[in-house]
This record gives C-alpha cells, sequence and structure tokens, in this order.
C-alpha cells in the first residue's frame, strides 16, 4: 500500500523547522489554526502567532504591515476565501508592493469537498497566477511541501502556497530536487508528455504505467511551481515527444494547462489535452468521490494521453 500523508502536516513540520531557525517568522491565521495545524506554531511561539479571526482582507493587510517591519508572515485561511475576499489586499498591499509575505491557501481543491461546494476552490490558484509578481507553488506531497515551505521562505517576493487537508500519496523522495521554477523529470519517454502538478502526480505515474502497457513511452514531468513555469524543461521534453497533457486537481481555465498552452503557443505548437475541472464548481463529497467524478483518475490521463497521441 503506497504511504500517504496530510500535505498540511508537512506544512505545519516546516514552518516549526523555521520558526526554531528564524525568529522573523510570524504567522496569521482566520481562526482555522486547528485545521491548518498552525495551532502547533502558535504553541510553540505565541508571541510570533496572531489569530486574526474570519477576515482574510485583515490577515492579509496586517502581514504586508508586519513585513515593512522586518518580518516574513504567513497568512494562512481557507484557499478559496483568502485568494477571493483577500484579493484586493493581496495584489495590492503585498504584490503591487513588492512584500515577501507568504499567502497560504488551505483546504485547498478537492480536500475540502466534505466541507461542501462553497469551500472547495477549484480556481485559487489561477487567481494567483494572474497577479504581477506572484510566485505560485503547488506541491506533490507532504514531503515536497515541507521543501516547498523552505524555499518560499528564503524567496525575496511574494508566494501563493496550496496547501491540503486529506492524506495524499506521497510520490516524491527526501532527495528528490526541489527549486522554486524548476520542474521535475520524473520518468523519461519519447511518445507524450504527462505534466502535473500537486498531488496527482500519482495518479500520473499511475497513468503512466498504463500507457507503457499499451507500448505508449510517457515522459513524465512535474511542474510543483505553476508560476514561473519551467519554460526550458517544458518546451524540450515537447520537443521530444510531440504532444501533452497537463493534469491539475483545478480549473483549466487559467490553471496549469493555460500556463502551459501560454509557453507553447509561442514557442512549439503541439496537440495539447488538459485533464482537471472543465469551468465548474465543486460539489459536496468526499475527495475519492470528486476525483472520480471530475475524471481526475489514471485512466482518465492515460486516454488523454491517446487522444494527443492521434493528434500529432
Amino acid at each position: 500500500m503506497t504511504e500517504k500523508m496530510e500535505p498540511r502536516e508537512g506544512y505545519a513540520q516546516a514552518l516549526l523547522e523555521l520558526g526554531a531557525e528564524h525568529e522573523d517568522v510570524v504567522v496569521l491565521d482566520g481562526d482555522c489554526a486547528k485545521a491548518n495545524y498552525t495551532n502547533r506554531f502558535g504553541a510553540q511561539y505565541p508571541d510570533r502567532f496572531f489569530n486574526m479571526g474570519i477576515a482574510e482582507c485583515d490577515i492579509v493587510g496586517t502581514a504586508a504591515g508586519l513585513s515593512l517591519g522586518g518580518k516574513i508572515p504567513f497568512a494562512n485561511a481557507y484557499a478559496n476565501f483568502l485568494t477571493g475576499r483577500g484579493f484586493d489586499q493581496v495584489r495590492v498591499s503585498v504584490a503591487y508592493s513588492e512584500r515577501p509575505v507568504k499567502i497560504v491557501g488551505h483546504n485547498a481543491g478537492t480536500s475540502a469537498a466534505q466541507e461542501g461546494a462553497t469551500h472547495l476552490p477549484l480556481e485559487d490558484f489561477g487567481i494567483m497566477r494572474s497577479i504581477p509578481g506572484m510566485t505560485v507553488i503547488v506541491p506533490a506531497d507532504g514531503v515536497e511541501m515541507k521543501k516547498a515551505v523552505r524555499a518560499a521562505y528564503e524567496l525575496d517576493g511574494p508566494v501563493y502556497l496550496r496547501v491540503g487537508k486529506v492524506a495524499v500519496p506521497i510520490s516524491t523522495e527526501e532527495d528528490t530536487p526541489f527549486e522554486i521554477g524548476k520542474a521535475v523529470l520524473m520518468r523519461e519517454g519519447t511518445d507524450v508528455t504527462l505534466v502535473n502538478t500537486g498531488h496527482l502526480l500519482a495518479e500520473t505515474m499511475q497513468a503512466a504505467d498504463l500507457l507503457a502497457e499499451r507500448g505508449v513511452s510517457a515522459e513524465v514531468l512535474h511542474m510543483h511551481t505553476v508560476k514561473p513555469i519551467d519554460r526550458e524543461a517544458l518546451v524540450a521534453s515537447v520537443r521530444k515527444t510531440g504532444a501533452v497533457v497537463t493534469i491539475e486537481e483545478h480549473s483549466i481555465v487559467n490553471g496549469l494547462g493555460s500556463a502551459v498552452a501560454d509557453v507553447l503557443s509561442a514557442e512549439l505548437p503541439a496537440p495539447q489535452e488538459r485533464v482537471g475541472t472543465k469551468d465548474v464548481f465543486g460539489l459536496s463529497g468526499t475527495m475519492d468521490e470528486l476525483l472520480d467524478y471530475f475524471g481526475l483518475r489514471a485512466p482518465n490521463i492515460a486516454d488523454a494521453a491517446d487522444a494527443a497521441i492521434l493528434r500529432k
């Protein structure tokens, strides 16, 4: 059985490590500290933890102010409310002002399914991707999450970090490289490029296995950084394979698929299929039910790869 881990667990562990190493780390939360596991940081460093209540605009604005005082704030709230209600403050007080605030969207994607459609964000990193100067990171699992948190701290600028709630398969290893803006080549192939972001890396790797059984050689490129996207790695892979499938637990509108299309349309036009949610809102249920419902499983990815190859 594949080992699983909650992405928020990796986030909490990394935050505690950073707090021990750097006194400029401060954490703000929107009355969801228990759910986001930021209460652990608050227990260890109460003078550097601020519960702002359910007030996403205030969280971001206060974080921007703390950064002016030399702090590196991690501003936490549920992803749909933080990126939606807090958009103006993220855009103006953080990004336009070039503040090193780390915007951390929790309960992201289908991990929020059991809390209902209104709490289920499928547009969050697309919204953040649209903001000039914003770095957008969507880790694959709890192991990669820990690396992403540290990298976000070290980056001198605003970051959006997407954090899931429900345990997902661990698809990376401790020694898997992580550098903001650099894709990770998980598997080499010659017939089609599978470009993934987030925890669907596990499904993508399974899809590559299914394709291999059909005699199709799939290259898997894990794009943990949606912005800035690794243009060089993407173009090099698609130049070799001639077709691409993008895989994301997010809307295909303004998500990873759009980011890949932006690059390839300008530099190397190629057949592209997109696996993601089709411009719809979420539904209530469980993560597994919604992954099935939205067609975000390995067989769906393999079928999309076959379709892309046929269009060569």
